[in-house]
């Protein structure tokens, strides 16, 4: 901007300061990230704006605990530069795009002189073209803000932050180098961005609502399915307090678990079709009438697309309509919808049909003995007796994912995992910044539990967390290899296999300090129990970042995942036979 313009700013600031004071009233604490010489500068505006540097090993991690920090704060922010950077974090990317996570994704990019001059710059193509990494971005961004006129930086910024807040997806900020201290109106900071959501059609809500309360009222067993768009859409205070007035009995799906507080009385366990509990199946399916909030209905998500209730039994709440039946309500957003249940149910004092759904427990299968090799059905009921109010619970894409499903949580744990996406490796690096997250909004442990293939692709996270002074505790299953691939095809292959590791002893390769760490392995229950006994192990205060070996059978496996792979298999013979 020229200083004629400049001149006519009340209260000038720099481009940079501005975007960080923006991202901090947003209520972002952390920056994510990895530096570059076309972001450095941007760099020094971090820790003048109030908010902690977070360096990572590298930009698929940083991308990977970005996602796991919004997962608990609702919104992360994370810095790369100009191509190698952003390609590194462009899978992270997409998987927080595939399952709608708001990550504000800055882009250090080389000056706008030497784009326009199409100079032959490195961490380019070598052809001119300095759009070719933004045009990638945009297809897993909901918004790309390009921050080269100064004049309107200021308004696309607060855009693309009121947007990635709003549609809880990623978006692009690409920040030239020239552009960095440039001004714009810092009076503009004295107006908060409206990160809230614009209230449906007064007429419409009324009518909708009206429309599912009497499916609702007429029904004889309904019930309602939570799934992970509730927590993504900001809609969990809503659910819960319409299932606290209803009393209706209640499941959440495997991506949505957690959604809801698993020790209220009318909570009825899992549904994930032809990979439910028995008990649970059944309930679900002979109802006429299942209330779904949020729902994703992926291969994952429903054991193989084998859900069994059909459309006309189904009221579909979402974030930008309202499905009952066959008629949709285009707009109708869920939040205001539950909102007016609640409030209906309450005033008229209107009973509904309940039909109470299975009883959870962490109960132990009979058939397993307290003694000898750890197994999948022993292992996760009796994770969910050591559970805390409070914890963060995160799972890795494969055994651990499906694995947690057989815990009952208690109140206030919050569950995180990527059944959407399922990048291997994700776990880790999103257990880096969700326990960072926790630290800032005071919550009780964050606990990772991953396999060892998994791990070997972002064990570099545990040097982050070591350097920011977090002390998760982390649980590796160590059962050489990847297990939900042995078990959809080649259960013995070599390519399934990974190399053994000396996991505990980790921390200490990665620089800890003198008692910042301590490492453990378990190879039976007796020993399991034991640790999970330990008062030290378990304190949620402890700062020591503890690191356990769990050595499992090859072959063993949790029964969703079994059920889930299975379909997926059969999938796979079907299209083979399709040649």
């Amino acid at each position: 901007m020229s200083e004629g313009l400049n001149s006519l700013l009340k209260e000038p600031m720099d481009i940079a300061e501005y975007l960080f004071a923006r991202i901090r009233q947003a209520g972002v604490e952390s920056i994510f990230g990895v530096p570059g010489d076309y972001n450095l500068i941007a760099l020094d505006y971090v820790s003048k704006n109030g908010l902690t540097w977070v360096g990572d090993a590298n930009e698929l991690n940083a991308g990977y605990a970005a996602d796991g920090y919004a997962r608990i704060k609702g919104l992360a922010a994370l810095v790369t530069t100009f191509g190698v950077g952003e390609l590194s974090a462009i899978n992270a990317l997409a998987g927080a795009y595939s399952e709608y996570v708001p990550i504000i994704h800055i882009v250090g990019c080389p000056s706008t002189i030497n784009q326009a001059n199409g100079m032959l710059l490195h961490h380019t193509l070598g052809n001119g073209d300095f759009t070719v990494f933004k045009n990638m971005a945009a297809n897993v961004s909901v918004a790309v803000a390009d921050l080269s006129n100064p004049q309107t930086a200021a308004h696309v910024i607060d855009d693309a932050i009121t947007k990635c807040w709003i549609e809880s997806r990623p978006v692009y900020i690409w920040l030239p180098t020239d552009v960095v201290r440039c001004k714009v109106e810092g009076k503009r900071l004295e107006t908060k961005l409206a990160l809230s959501f614009k209230p449906n059609d007064a007429e419409k809500e009324k009518y909708v609502t009206s429309v599912v309360l009497k499916h609702l009222t007429d029904a004889k067993n309904p019930m309602v399915l939570v799934d992970a768009c509730a927590v993504r859409h900001r809609a969990q205070e809503e659910v819960a307090e319409f299932l606290k007035v209803s009393g209706l009995p209640f499941v959440t799906s495997p991506m949505g678990k957690g959604a809801v507080d698993e020790s209220m009385p009318n909570y009825a366990g899992i549904y994930a079709g032809s990979g439910s509990a028995p008990k649970v199946k059944e309930r679900v399916e002979a109802s006429d009438l299942v209330i779904t909030v949020g729902s994703i209905k992926s291969d994952f998500n429903t054991s193989g697309f084998t859900y069994k209730v059909s459309t006309l039994n189904t009221v579909d709440l979402h974030s930008n309509r309202t499905a009952v039946a066959f008629s949709e309500y285009p707009g109708v957003r869920m939040n205001g919808v539950l909102t007016s249940l609640t409030k209906e149910l309450k005033s008229k004092n209107i009973k509904l049909n309940i039909v109470p759904g299975p009883k959870i427990t962490n109960s132990i299968p009979e058939s397993e003995s307290s003694t000898g090799t750890i197994t999948h059905a022993w292992l996760w009921p009796r994770l969910g007796k050591w559970l805390e109010p409070n914890d963060v619970v995160v799972t890795e894409t494969g055994t651990a994912n499906f694995g947690i499903m057989e815990t009952h949580f208690p109140p206030g744990v919050r569950s995180i995992n990527q059944y959407l996406w399922g990048s291997i490796g994700y776990a880790t690096g999103a257990a880096q910044g969700a326990t960072q997250a926790a630290r800032e909004k005071k919550l009780n442990r964050t606990i990772l539990w991953t396999g060892d293939g998994s791990f070997q692709l972002t064990a570099q996270a545990v040097s982050t967390m070591l350097r920011n002074d977090l002390a998760p505790i982390l649980f590796v299953i160590c059962n050489k290899g990847y297990t939900i691939e042995r078990f959809i095809h080649g259960m013995e292959a070599d390519y399934n296999d990974v190399p053994d590791w000396h996991y505990k002893d980790l921390p200490t390769t990665f620089g800890a300090r003198e008692g910042q760490s301590k490492g453990y392995q378990v190879k039976t229950k007796e020993a399991f129990e034991e640790l999970l006994s330990d008062k030290e192990f378990s304190n949620g205060q402890s700062k020591v970042l503890r690191f356990v070996e769990v050595h499992m059978e090859m072959e063993d496996a949790p029964y969703l995942l079994k059920i889930t792979s299975e379909a997926a298999a059969k999938g796979i013979e079907a299209q083979q036979g399709e040649q």
